[in-house]
């Protein structure tokens, strides 16, 4: 989804996409996340938040919430809280779920809270997306979102493709329009 996101930024000209991942939380019982990722985006860091023109988080749900290591990392935004850095920037949110009433709008939801916070400008599927309408597995004016299967084995759907890509390209048309 985060890739079907930055394809919608990166249709709008003039607007670029970068994908960061989070860090694993763990307790420290258990192994710590290494310090480069094995494997896809790098790591998020705060430089990333305060270089960025607009801003898309996705996460899995975890009991119809963000899961841990994004809520982790957004915990540690407070000097940009203090500073305002983020005010007045575009966000948006996506998420997927195990299960067709896993929670997805309330994982949404969840992760529009400290954006708001932050002050940041909540960028929302409109019903204008025809996709809305005809979806059957995932979206929701909220945010994209799929459902994924208990086993992870449900592809995106073509609907929830098409929100995700839209939803990037709304981002990216706010973010240079304010830029401006």
């Amino acid at each position: 989804m985060a890739e079907l996101v930055a394809e919608g930024v990166e249709r709008v000209p003039g607007a670029a996409a970068r994908l960061r991942t989070v860090p694993m939380v763990a307790p420290a019982t258990q192994t710590a996340a290494p310090a480069i990722p094995p494997e896809g985006a790098p790591y998020a860091e705060l430089k990333d938040l305060e270089a960025c023109a607009g801003l898309a988080l996705g996460s899995p749900t975890r009991f119809g919430n963000m899961a841990a290591p994004l809520k982790y990392f957004l915990d540690g935004t407070s000097t940009f809280w203090l500073k305002g850095t983020l005010a007045g920037k575009p966000a948006s949110v996506f998420t997927s779920t195990a299960s067709m009433h896993g929670g997805q709008e309330t994982t949404l939801l969840s992760m529009m809270l400290p954006l708001l916070h932050h002050g940041m400008l909540i960028v929302g599927l409109p019903y204008t997306q025809a996709e809305l309408n005809a979806t059957r597995t995932g979206g929701t004016p909220y945010g994209p979102s799929h459902f994924a299967g208990v086993a992870d084995d449900q592809p995106v759907a073509d609907a929830e493709r098409a929100l995700c890509i839209a939803q990037g390209r709304r981002l990216a048309e706010i973010a240079l329009k304010l830029k401006a």
